[in-house]
């Protein structure tokens, strides 16, 4: 009995899946369970985060995009005694 077949109608698809077939010599079947099963993964990985995790990169995200030497005091609104001005 023969496997079942998978049938993809992209050209961009089956251009990349023969360049890895010739690069890599595996059978095409083959790059396509591994591209499968490691996308699975990251997909995994990435829903295992906590929300503290997902903040976390976020805000590291937004620093960098912060001029370097910027300060968060704020010490403009205050006057030498701390006081609001």
């Amino acid at each position: 009995m023969s496997e079942p077949q998978l049938s993809i109608r992209s050209s961009k698809a089956r251009d990349l899946a023969n360049a890895l077939s010739r690069r890599t010599g595996q059978p095409l079947n083959q790059l396509v369970e591994i591209a499968l099963e490691r996308y699975e993964q990251e997909l995994r990985e990435k829903s295992a985060k906590t929300p503290a995790d997902t903040l976390c990169q976020l805000m590291a995200e937004g620093r960098r995009t912060v001029p370097s030497g910027t300060t968060s005091n704020h010490d403009e609104f205050y006057d030498e005694n701390g006081l609001p001005i």
